[in-house]
Formats: C-alpha cells, sequence, structure tokens
C-alpha cells in the first residue's frame, strides 16, 4: 500500500506545478508537445517509483514516423501510465469521462486530444470513436484498451467494436499489444502494488490491405494478443509464439 501512496502523492505533488507551467505556454505556442511530454514523463516517473518496471519487446521494429492504432489488453490501472509514456511517440487515448472532471488533469487531456468516453452508454460510446476518427485523421496515432474494462484474472475479456470499425474505416495500421505483468503488480480490485518487471510486447503490424473484414481484424488482434500472455491466462492453445524476439 506504502508503493501506491507514493505514486499517488507525487502525481499530487507534480501534476498542479506541471499545469501551471505548461498550460500557459500550449496556450501561447498552440503547440501541445512540451507538455504532453512533461505529463508522460510524471506518469511514467510515479509508476517506477513504486517499484514498477517495462520491458519493451518489439517497439524497435516500428516506424516513428507512422501513425498507428496501438490495441491492448488491459488488466491494471498501471497499464496506461507505464505503456504511453514509453511509445516514443504522442499519442491519443480513449479515457472514462471520470477522469475529465478532475480540473487540472481534464483540462490537459483534452488541450492533449485525449478523448471521453462513456462506457455504459452506446451512443456516446459511438460518438468516441467519431472523436478518434478525427483525430487519426490528424495523423496522430491512437492508444485503445480493446476489451473497454480491466480483466479480474489476467484473461482476454470480450472485444469492444468500436476500435475495429475505427481502424477498418480510418485504414491505419494496426499493433496488437501485450501487457504481460501488470496483472501481478496491481490487478483490479487491490490498491497495493507490487514490485515487478512487466512484459509489453509489441506485435507485428498488421497492415490495412491484410485487416479483412472487421470480424476478421479481430480475431487476428485477439489471437495475437492472447499469444504473449501468460500461458496461465492463454485462452487459446497457440501452435508457435507469435511475439517478436527481444529489441
Amino acid at each position: 500500500m506504502i508503493r501506491a501512496l507514493l505514486m499517488l502523492t507525487f502525481w499530487g505533488l507534480a501534476l498542479p506545478p506541471a499545469a501551471i507551467i505548461f498550460m500557459p505556454w500550449t496556450f501561447i505556442t498552440g503547440d501541445v508537445t512540451d507538455m504532453y511530454n512533461a505529463f508522460m514523463w510524471g506518469a511514467l516517473a510515479g509508476v517506477r517509483l513504486a517499484g514498477v518496471r517495462a520491458r519493451l519487446i518489439g517497439l524497435d521494429k516500428l516506424d516513428p514516423k507512422r501513425a498507428y492504432i496501438f490495441m491492448s489488453n488491459h488488466v491494471s490501472n498501471l497499464d496506461p501510465p507505464l505503456m504511453i509514456p514509453l511509445l516514443g511517440r504522442r499519442t491519443s487515448v480513449l479515457v472514462k469521462k471520470e477522469l475529465f472532471r478532475i480540473p487540472l488533469l481534464g483540462k490537459a487531456m483534452r488541450m492533449g486530444s485525449l478523448i471521453p468516453v462513456d462506457r455504459g452508454n452506446r451512443d456516446a460510446g459511438i460518438a468516441a470513436v467519431e472523436a478518434a476518427r478525427e483525430v487519426v485523421r490528424q495523423g496522430l496515432s491512437m492508444t485503445i484498451y480493446v476489451e473497454g474494462h480491466r480483466s479480474y484474472d489476467g484473461k482476454l475479456l470480450p472485444f469492444k467494436k468500436g476500435p475495429f470499425y475505427l481502424a477498418t474505416e480510418c485504414q491505419v495500421a494496426v499493433v496488437p499489444v501485450t501487457m504481460s505483468g501488470t496483472h501481478y503488480a496491481m490487478p483490479k480490485g487491490r490498491f497495493a502494488i507490487k514490485p515487478t518487471t512487466v512484459d509489453i510486447i509489441f506485435h507485428d503490424v498488421i497492415e490495412p490491405q491484410d485487416f479483412g473484414s472487421r470480424e476478421s481484424l479481430m480475431e487476428k488482434v485477439r489471437t495475437v494478443i492472447d499469444s504473449g500472455l501468460p500461458k496461465e491466462c492463454q485462452s487459446m492453445p497457440h501452435a508457435a509464439a507469435t511475439a517478436p524476439a527481444h529489441g
């Protein structure tokens, strides 16, 4: 519990000065880059203070100049602040709407083109996908946790259809991502954090010409993400490992 409190305290102390410095600068310059980088540094620093590290697998194979839709599993509240700062490129994210009510944080997320989503409202979900489509068309990457909720046991939940509608409509390359280890560090329903090293596996890119139907793309992404999970969390047999080699 001390590790979690340390992380939250760091974020609570770092957010106000970062907002005071970088939000006015963003208004003046019209460029959100410095503010985005500052918030990403703070997010990752908080997780590291809690004793959680990441081992990146396959990220070096991606083209830093391309926009992608990163589709990841979701097992812990640690997933976004650990993964997103390590992408090395600016990305938008679908974020539960409740976080946008936090005054400074909500304003910063809107300025950074993050997208609020009401997971219990179908119409709001459609609107969020439409907003995401506009972000992707501007050349920004998207990071989407395709289950929509955190898994209690580390196994994949049913996928939401919206991300696959977005990918096929915009014809943007998809990168399946497996988070492996955050379920051990901080599973859903537990506040305490255990120190560990997390594997973040960036699987081979699925190009638009290889999508097939939305249902076919969903099955491809599910199979690949599942293949990177620990054996006890996999829901299907795999003839061969599909995760890329360590970079």
